[in-house]
């Protein structure tokens, strides 16, 4: 098994009463909301988590793309990725990712990305979202019926730029570049490992067998509805005949590990609760912009992972803390119950790359550290040698240590 210390970088001061006085977290989201000075605490505060999750042995610190929200602060992960490259020295960076349908020219990821795998030392995993409806859609205007058209295209012309060994044009119905002569190139050859990150359309999975990516469910769910999604990925990858190979699959899980249950259910019961009915609370209409989500997604009735339909509450059916932990939505308590719960779930998706959310909501940085250092010493060795019967062929090859440059000392 391998574990990434996956981040959303909340703002985990809303009001008590935003979701009676505000219609979304993310779009039209109040400006007033957000105080810089407290976004500065908050930024060097997740920062300082991730190093943390470093030192404690992660495989990977994770970081994504969000836009105009406070579910997640970071409109730019690769800037987070590059604050990370120098202060961290052993996990991978797993950027999932940029939303290679809003760049205009998407030759700028493949310039950006080859920077963060150099910078590094070839530590970085390149994440491809095609990106919420609220971000690609509302936030930054692209049509939603050409939205996965201006995808593949512009991941076609990142892969290439990687890959070419002499300057080429390019002449796509989306971009024309008369010069295309990537400096600097990445580190990791033919190019760092690609993670497609997905919430339900099928068309992904079939995208990732047939280029052999890594798939990444990044679910609120929980491992027990997530079942339904990885086992259509397992089927398509047995359509294509390939290799039902576990590191191929990653998932993201919300974890709080405590001394026992009952503490557990009572210190972070109350951030796991802002999370769901905060940081998720997102207009009905921003959810899904029509033509969005492909007919066969549509058809196969996966629901989207964001909304009062998807989620249920939005929709004024908030759960207890038992309904969560029992149905899968967290896997929290003691570090016994956790390694229970955490190897049937990975046994049951079948998953090599677990994203760990642990901090969550409204955490504050001493739970959060508590959570994190549980995890790391009393349940991550106790499943780490599942699937160790398979190679993993989706995380990063860099540099032996002794030759990655280290930051200077300062007098």
């Amino acid at each position: 098994m391998k574990f990434t210390w996956f981040h959303l970088m909340p703002y985990r001061f809303l009001p008590d009463d935003f979701t009676q006085k505000h219609r979304s977290v993310w779009v039209d989201i109040p400006r007033d909301l957000y105080d810089p000075r407290v976004g500065h605490q908050l930024y060097n505060e997740y920062l300082d988590s991730l190093e943390l999750a470093d030192r404690l042995g992660f495989d990977g610190l994770g970081v994504n793309e969000h836009h105009q929200n406070a579910y997640g602060m970071m409109p730019s992960p690769n800037i987070m990725a590059a604050a990370l490259a120098r202060r961290t020295s052993h996990a991978n960076l797993v950027v999932l990712g940029n939303s290679i349908a809003l760049y205009n020219p998407p030759i700028r990821v493949a310039e950006e990305f080859a920077m963060l795998d150099v910078l590094s030392g070839g530590r970085l995993v390149a994440g491809f979202p095609v990106g919420t409806s609220m971000d690609t859609n509302f936030c930054y205007g692209e049509p939603p019926a050409t939205l996965r058209e201006r995808y593949y295209e512009a991941h076609d012309l990142i892969v290439k730029a990687w890959t070419a060994n002499e300057l080429f044009s390019f002449n796509g119905k989306y971009t024309q570049l008369r010069y295309v002569n990537l400096w600097p190139k990445p580190l990791q050859q033919p190019h760092p490992p690609i993670w497609i990150p997905g919430g339900g359309s099928i068309e992904t999975w079939d995208f990732c067998g047939r280029h052999g990516y890594q798939y990444s469910y990044l679910s609120f769910f929980g491992y027990r509805h997530g079942r339904r999604v990885t086992d259509g990925y397992w089927q398509a990858i047995d359509r294509l005949g390939q290799e039902p190979n576990p590191y191929s699959l990653g998932f993201a899980q919300i974890l709080a590990v405590a001394d026992t249950d009952q503490e557990a259910e009572r210190e972070y019961g109350p951030h796991v609760e802002y999370f769901f009915n905060r940081c998720l609370h997102v207009y009905g209409g921003f959810a899904e912009a029509p033509g969005y989500r492909t007919l066969d997604s549509i058809k196969s009735g996966f629901l989207g992972q964001i909304g009062k339909q998807s989620t249920g509450f939005d929709a004024g059916g908030k759960k207890s803390w038992k309904d969560l932990v029992d149905q899968g939505y967290i896997i929290a308590g003691s570090p016994r119950t956790v390694r229970e719960r955490l190897a049937e779930a990975v046994n049951s998706l079948r998953c090599g790359h677990l994203m760990c959310l642990l901090q969550i909501g409204s955490m504050p940085a001493e739970l959060v550290r508590k959570s994190t250092e549980l995890f790391a010493r009393e349940v991550m060795p106790h499943v780490r040698g599942l699937w160790s019967e398979y190679e993993d062929r989706w995380s990063p090859h860099p540099l032996p240590k002794a030759e990655r440059a280290q930051a200077a000392t300062l007098p």
